[in-house]
């Protein structure tokens, strides 16, 4: 009786404990694009537009997504240089964080499961799980994945299933 009484307090224990050291985020079930006039990025014709009163950091970055479009996906792409023939999805995450001026180097999609602070941001939020990552600036999604087949970077103004995500962004943004 005793010893059940114990282990019924240690798991209880456990799981507060757990819950606690928690660093992470989780992203909700899925991502929605819901564009709000001076708060969202614009997309047109496959070319984004940063809201006018974002900050420069994500002018950049959106500046950067928008050379991107057209490159085809490549395993790896991105990753020896940030200037490459195609991109993959933390090559192309890295390539728009580092042009915003927010990275100095590559990181795989692992790595970016610790980038910056947890938690969505208020302009840009990384969603970032073992094998895939991609982003958010804001609002608007650029990503290599989410359909059936890869592609290269896009502006994706869909939805995208992101209950396995774990949420991250860049200080102050």
């Amino acid at each position: 009786m005793m010893i059940t009484a114990l282990t019924g307090i240690s798991l209880g224990l456990a799981t507060v404990l757990s819950s606690c050291s928690s660093t992470q985020v989780r992203a909700e079930e899925r991502y929605h694009y819901n564009f709000v006039h001076g708060k969202t990025a614009l997309v047109r014709n496959g070319y984004a537009r940063a809201p006018r009163k974002a900050p420069e950091a994500v002018h950049r970055a959106i500046a950067a997504g928008n050379a991107l479009q057209g490159r085809p996906y490549r395993y790896g792409g991105g990753h020896a240089q940030f200037e490459d023939s195609g991109y993959d999805c933390s090559g192309t995450v890295s390539y728009l964080l580092h042009k915003a001026g927010l990275l100095d180097r590559t990181m795989t999609s692992s790595e970016f499961l610790t980038y910056g602070n947890r938690g969505p941001g208020r302009w840009i939020t990384i969603y970032a799980r073992e094998g895939h990552v991609f982003m958010t600036i804001a609002g608007l999604r650029i990503d290599t994945g989410g359909t059936k087949e890869d592609t290269g970077p896009q502006w994706k103004p869909f939805g995208r299933k992101t209950s396995k995500f774990i949420l991250r962004h860049p200080p102050g943004l």
